[in-house]
């Protein structure tokens, strides 16, 4: 696997927040997702790119 692809650019991190509450997203780099605790959501990372789309999010259960 190419891992250069699967990076995101750690700037673009700080930029990014939850498309649902406003708030701040933690990175998983194991999982390839942003995780937004607030919302209970994780926003995949596909080729580099996060997709920030509600409806893309996987639904975090306790």
């Amino acid at each position: 696997m190419d891992t250069s692809a699967s990076r995101v650019d750690p700037k673009l991190l700080e930029l990014l927040v939850c498309p649902l509450t406003k708030g701040r997203l933690t990175y998983d780099a194991e999982a390839r997702e942003l995780i937004s605790e607030k919302a209970r959501l994780a926003y995949p990372i596909r080729d580099g790119i996060p997709i920030m789309l509600i409806s893309e999010a996987r639904e975090i259960k306790d």
